[in-house]
């Protein structure tokens, strides 16, 4: 059973996640906040698989409970959901290593599949917010640049660890994080991308 806890401050979008959620039989719903800081202390008590929290809500907003929960080493893994296809949003979530940030008007069916998804470890980002991030110039930063240069030479994740002194999975989780900005299914996708766009 997949257990997630929701934090959206408008109540009847709060309850319509829940209820339709409730269906889906392997997903649980094991609190629900209308704040950043009840979605803290839910996720604090409820040791949830998956935060699934909007970016604007009071107090603390989606992206702080996020940073929040790096901070303090907390294994649940954040998807955001927003009706704001920005970039700076979407690069501070990129930037947190959130593990996922979707559109709120996406089907139920592709929520669930999302919540999944990143239970298993993916990282989902909705095309079209990829998108809004390669409107407003390079999104990567230079050691993502640096890395998929080592992967367009044909470097492995173990031969790019070893030769930058880096941890092979710091490795793979910079290479997700380039790969989900580009909108790339892989990271021999992310390479033709970055090179379409003139950024590697």
């Amino acid at each position: 059973m997949l257990t997630v806890v929701l934090a959206e401050d408008q109540e009847m979008v709060l309850g319509a996640f829940a209820a339709l959620l409730d269906l889906q039989p392997d997903i649980e719903v094991l609190a629900t906040a209308v704040d950043g800081d009840e979605a803290l202390a839910a996720v604090e008590r409820h040791r949830p698989d998956v935060l699934l929290t909007d970016i604007e809500m009071p107090g603390r907003s989606g992206l702080d409970v996020a940073a929040e929960l790096r901070t303090r080493g907390s294994p649940t893994r954040v998807l955001i959901v927003t009706t704001f296809a920005r970039s700076g949003y979407l690069r501070r979530a990129m930037e947190l290593q959130v593990a996922g940030y979707i559109l709120k008007d996406s089907p139920i069916a592709e929520l669930a599949t999302a919540l999944r998804r990143v239970h298993a470890g993916e990282r989902v980002v909705a095309p079209e917010l990829a998108l809004a991030a390669w409107d407003h110039g390079d999104p990567l930063t230079d050691r993502e640049r640096e890395l998929l240069g080592e992967v367009a030479e044909g470097a492995a994740n173990g031969d790019i660890a070893r030769s930058l002194h880096l941890a092979e999975g710091t490795v793979r989780n910079y290479l997700s994080t380039a790969m989900a900005k580009l909108g790339a299914r892989n990271r021999t996708e992310a390479v033709r991308i970055a090179r379409d766009r003139g950024w590697l």
